[in-house]
């Protein structure tokens, strides 16, 4: 029987990293639901689409075309035949994607393509709706998350790394923000769904994140 994990969490919380880790632990395909919508907040970027202008954006939703490919075992994002897996992670296309994965016409294009990935493989995938409407009937589900500071600091290391000027302050002022638009937003606003289990990274590694996840898959996703 096919089995599919959902991870939901706010920004941050290190969802992505860790669903990566378990799908390759179970031979599970990995879905990353939030590059989908980085990729539709690029394709507004490009075209100087507001944040306020819902009707640009449900226009270009309509003929954008991203799609989801596995090479080499790596989930790549293309936008109109364009691979832009490398042009996601910026702070830019991360709020922009924090408003316009509000629009209802985005939500509806995008869950859509999930699911299909859903039906077709046993999967993980993380977003902020995974577990309430995208997959409702996921046999596992986990609610994953951190403090802001702790997000921030993740992000605030991740970014250095990267050789970005960042400030600490501000990266944890947007992720506030963006919490907040998350979970207050119309459309599958973020929620821990109730069956989804909670757990904290705060004080944890990675590793310990992961083996947590695999024990509850152990314990719930064979029953």
């Amino acid at each position: 029987m096919k089995t599919d994990i959902a991870i939901d969490g706010p920004a941050g919380a290190g969802k992505s990293t860790v669903a990566k880790r378990v799908a390759r632990e179970l031979s599970f395909i990995y879905v990353d639901t939030g590059a989908m919508y980085r990729a539709m907040a690029l394709c507004l970027l490009r075209q100087g689409i507001g944040v306020q202008d819902t009707a640009g954006i449900e226009r270009a939703c309509e003929t954008a075309d991203i799609t989801i490919v596995y090479r080499d075992g790596e989930q790549q994002v293309l936008l109109d035949g364009e691979n832009v897996t490398g042009c996601l992670r910026t702070e830019e296309v991360g709020n922009m994607a924090s408003v316009s994965s509000a629009n209802k016409k985005v939500r509806s294009k995008l869950v859509a393509l999930q699911q299909r990935l859903a039906r077709e493989a046993d999967v993980v995938m993380d977003g902020r709706d995974i577990g309430t409407k995208v997959l409702p009937d996921a046999r596992v589900k986990i609610y994953l998350t951190a403090s802001v500071h702790t997000r921030a600091v993740r992000r605030y290391e991740e970014l250095r790394e990267k050789g970005e000027g960042v400030f600490l302050e501000k990266i944890e002022n947007d992720i506030q923000k963006r919490d907040e638009q998350d979970k207050n937003r119309e459309n599958s606003p973020l929620r821990q769904a109730e069956d989804a289990i909670l757990v904290d990274s705060s004080d944890m590694t990675v590793d310990q994140v992961v083996e947590k996840i695999l024990s509850i898959y152990r314990e719930r996703g064979k029953a």
